[in-house]
């Protein structure tokens, strides 16, 4: 039977391929995803590019898809600490579009957001072209090599040399694949250019500017429909119709009027919509919707950052691409939930650290109301480990930073590009000074509406502020050593300033929260992350507020007494040194600092501090004194013990926590948070007792969407329903009905099991399941157990299937 399925689905595969393929001769554009049906081999295959090859035995998968998270890690693998330990090697694509009849007048192409890395597609045999930057989006006009029948598209991937970046990459076709027909006349990719040049709080002046290629020329006209957040029509507007010569690329260009408009922002992050038809000789060839906001922003040297005309401190954190358990191949329910965490401890601002993202990953962060910084490059010509980017930079840089900002600029959420992460290129100042001029060149003249950035590090070592290379940027970024750029602002007031990586520390925060002319900070991380580890056995970075898991680290209580606009109060306990019940490892702002030489990489040390957790259950519960640090933004606190008072104190001004130093004594341990003498927040931790049962979260529905995931946390807890901070105990994930576990993880950077597996050891009581929908409607059951404990019962829960729509809309390009 599961053949017969297989063959079932390939098969409906192709026919809805085909059909998309056919149904194009009367639609100005259509988009088909191109997810199902690929054929995949590790290794390399020698003719794979030619269509008579054999690939019958090679493993079916859906795209997207990272075979390097498959594993197994290893500590010879040459992605060396670098790349967490995990394999890379070469990989193949392959898939068959089939068309009936090809359509006169009709243009196609595919579009890949992002294959790691050098990768090679072919149609038929044809060499299209080759990508060594895996983070680029990229298209290929099958047009020209389309044939009736079968046509084979195929892929290679090259991640043999290693290490290729300072972190995970992942490896293959990891984000989506799309089917795009149009006109031959036709919007080229990304060309459609959506801007606010005049706005005030009663009216705003939409510009919509598209790039047209023509093969064939004609009379050409766009026809722009701007819809409101609700989806209504608001006005018409049309261009006047240009005679365009065959093979010219020309600009169409219209302005809307909208009165009273609605300002996207971080709390009401609304989008209006322009939807652009193309004519040609009066007949609509092609159209796009570009998604958009109508929003005002600054950096203003004296006075920080401005949102819509107030003043906003960025709130920021740095993240990185993986998403743990699943890769570099990330359904965006995943995103979603840990953007949703970040949010409650008050981040408002996202760094996309050091490469560009999925096209994805920033309509959420649009419909969810966070800004970007978007940032493309960690390296220019000077290498930080053996095979990374700069290898191609020279010969590929503009092209990429062209095609990444075309592709994002019509994002709201975009305040700020940044042109690279600790350059090593500012030790060479000729070389530096060339390059930052083309690159900020290239984004001025593609989107003259956002400033230009780039995270400095070490600037006075190398005199950046001196020789005139920081002045080169609208906004002067630097990582770490506030006192430097605080300094270089009193040194020329005309400085827009913004810390574009900071560490946890107090003295970082304070810097941004006493200096107006702070715009804000980016913190090291928002989440854990693959790679960078340091030495073995550590796989990943954990540098985050959340774990892989997306489940809060207790360091994130302080960020939150700093950030958060509710009031609050958390309890945390320091453990004195490394053992068994420590979860938070603490890494320095990397474990290999970028200005360490390649071959200190491999070998730094992760360090560690004392680290917290959030739990009253010690390993050693005789007689011993502990050390706690409460956490609050409310006016002080009392925390007591069974019931006993023993401790009131004010918060601190310095932004430090309360420090309470306390005889260990099993039982409750509470914090009450006071402001104007009247209780506003609690937090209570309790000793935990022997196992008794296991409780279980669920994400409330799921769709069969190829973005669509739930995750299944579950925690060990006592008869009480206090978390055990058990970190040895393996669960079992056993789904029935319409779906299946596609990873399990637990946030441990030491656990070297399988992500891919039903089974996964507790890491400070908890661990979580990432299910997968295989079916429209119905509903998954997850049975967690505990094969170990046969006194603890099976726990159980069920998920809804239903039909859903995206969590953002199919992308044209």
């Amino acid at each position: 039977m599961g053949l017969i399925r297989i063959f079932l689905l390939s098969l409906l595969c192709t026919l809805a391929i085909s059909q998309s393929m056919a149904a194009t001769e009367n639609t100005p554009r259509s988009v088909q995803l191109l997810s199902e049906g690929w054929r995949f081999s590790k290794g390399d295959v020698s003719g794979a590019e030619q269509t008579g090859f054999d690939d019958s035995k090679w493993r079916r998968v859906s795209v997207p898809h990272d075979y390097s998270i498959e594993g197994p890690v290893a500590q010879d693998n040459p992605s060396g600490p670098a790349g967490g330990f995990f394999p890379g090697g070469v990989g193949w694509y392959r898939q068959t579009l089939h068309i009936d009849a090809l359509q006169p007048g009709r243009r196609s192409f595919i579009v890949f957001d992002g294959v790691m890395a050098n990768s090679d597609v072919w149609i038929n045999g044809q060499h299209l072209g080759r990508r060594p930057n895996g983070y680029v989006s990229f298209v290929h006009d099958l047009t020209a090599y389309l044939k009736p029948g079968d046509n084979i598209i195929a892929v290679r991937c090259d991640n043999a040399n290693e290490p290729s970046l300072r972190w995970y990459l992942g490896a293959g076709i990891y984000r989506q694949v799309r089917l795009v027909s149009t006109g031959d006349t036709h919007i080229e990719p990304w060309g459609t250019f959506v801007s606010t040049p005049k706005l005030t709080n009663d009216k705003a002046t939409v510009h919509v500017r598209s790039s047209i290629i023509s093969p064939d020329g004609g009379k050409l006209a766009l026809q722009v429909r701007l819809l409101d957040p609700s989806g209504v029509v608001l006005k018409t507007a049309s261009t006047k119709a240009v005679q365009a010569k065959p093979g010219q690329t020309l600009q169409l260009e219209t302005d809307i009027t909208v009165n009273k408009p609605q300002h996207w922002d971080i709390d009401n992050p609304v989008l209006y919509t322009t939807a652009v038809s193309l004519l040609r000789d009066g007949k609509a060839v092609d159209n796009e919707d570009v998604a958009f906001g109508i929003r005002s922003f600054e950096f203003n040297a004296p006075k920080g950052f401005f949102l819509n005309g107030r003043a906003l401190k960025i709130y920021g954190v740095g993240l990185h691409s993986d998403g743990g358990a699943v890769g570099a191949a990330v359904p965006l329910a995943v995103w979603k939930r840990r953007l949703t965490e970040l949010r409650k401890l008050g981040v408002n601002a996202i760094r996309t650290a050091h490469n560009a993202v999925a096209p994805e990953f920033l309509d959420l962060c649009d419909r969810m109301g966070f800004l970007v910084m978007d940032e493309f490059f960690d390296q220019w010509t000077l290498a930080k480990v053996p095979y990374d980017y700069s290898l191609h930079f020279k010969n590929w840089a503009e092209r990429d930073t062209a095609d990444l900002v075309k592709r994002d600029r019509n994002h709201a959420s975009i305040i700020i590009y940044s042109i690279g992460n600790e350059i090593r290129d500012t030790t060479q100042p000729q070389v530096a000074f060339e390059w930052a001029k083309r690159l900020i060149q290239v984004h001025h003249e593609i989107d003259p509406t956002r400033p230009v950035t780039q995270a400095l590090f070490r600037p006075n070592v190398t005199k950046d502020y001196d020789n005139g290379y920081a002045d080169l940027l609208d906004v002067v970024g630097q990582n770490y050593r506030e006192k430097e750029i605080l300094a270089a602002y009193v040194q020329k007031p005309t400085r827009k300033i913004l810390g574009t990586e900071n560490t946890h520390e107090v003295n970082q925060w304070v810097a941004v929260r006493d200096h107006p002319e702070y715009a804000g900070q980016f913190l090291w991380t928002g989440v854990d992350y693959l790679g960078e580890a340091g030495r073995w056995p550590t796989i990943g970075t954990g540098s985050g507020l959340l774990l892989s898991t997306g489940l809060q680290r207790p360091r994130a209580f302080e960020r939150l007494s700093w950030w958060s606009s509710l009031p609050m109060v958390k309890i945390a306990r320091r453990v004195a040194t490394v053992g068994q019940n420590v979860v938070e490892p603490v890494f320095g702002p990397g474990a290999a600092p970028a200005d360490q030489p390649a071959q200190a990489a491999a070998t730094a040390r992760p360090r560690f501090s004392q680290p917290l957790v959030a739990d009253w259950s010690p390993a050693n519960r005789e007689s011993h004194t502990e050390t706690l640090e409460i956490y609050t933004n409310a006016d002080e606190i009392e925390l007591s013990l069974n019931g006993q008072t023993v401790a009131n104190e004010k918060r601190h001004a310095d932004a430090t926590p309360i420090v309470v130093k306390l005889p260990f004594a099993a039982g409750s341990l509470k914090a009450i948070a006071k402001r104007d003498g009247k209780v506003v927040a609690t937090d209570e931790l309790q000793t935990a007792g022997k196992a008794a049962r296991l409780q279980l979260s669920a994400d409330t529905t799921l769709s069969q969407h190829l973005d669509d995931v739930a995750h299944v946390t579950v925690t060990l807890v006592d008869d009480k329903g206090v978390r055990i901070p058990d970190n040895d105990t393996v669960v079992e994930f056993l789904a029935e009905g319409e779906g299946k576990v596609i990873a399990v993880d637990n946030g441990n950077m030491q656990d070297h099991d399988p992500y891919q597996a039903s089974r996964r050891k507790l890491y400070d009581g908890n661990a979580i399941a990432i299910l997968r929908a295989n079916a429209s409607n119905g509903k998954i059951t997850v049975r967690v157990r505990v094969p170990a404990m046969p006194d603890v019962p099976e726990s159980v829960v069920s998920i809804p299937v239903k039909p859903a729509a995206a969590l953002v809309p199919l992308r044209s390009f």
